[in-house]
């Protein structure tokens, strides 16, 4: 479990092997992997690696991909639609 981020998606998104797999592609500490089925795996070990960079967020709908700090205010990174 991760101490500092915590990442959530939608679980449609999850499912979309397309979105999935730009979710791979620009992660540049490899939080996201995809499954043999397409699907989205979250790589937990690597959630604490997260440099807030926002990448994840264009690929995906609206609020399909939450970043949530731990720490400090909490604050939720999304894209807003």
């Amino acid at each position: 479990m991760a101490l500092f981020i915590q990442v959530e998606v939608d679980p449609k998104v999850a499912a979309d092997a397309a979105i999935v797999k730009q979710l791979v592609e620009v992660c540049p500490v490899n939080i996201f992997a995809q499954k043999p089925d397409g699907g989205l795996e979250i790589v937990e070990k690597n959630l604490d690696e997260c440099t807030l960079c926002e990448l994840c967020l264009p690929p995906a709908p609206a609020g399909a991909v939450r970043v949530k700090k731990m720490y400090g205010d909490g604050e939720v990174l999304c894209r807003k639609g």
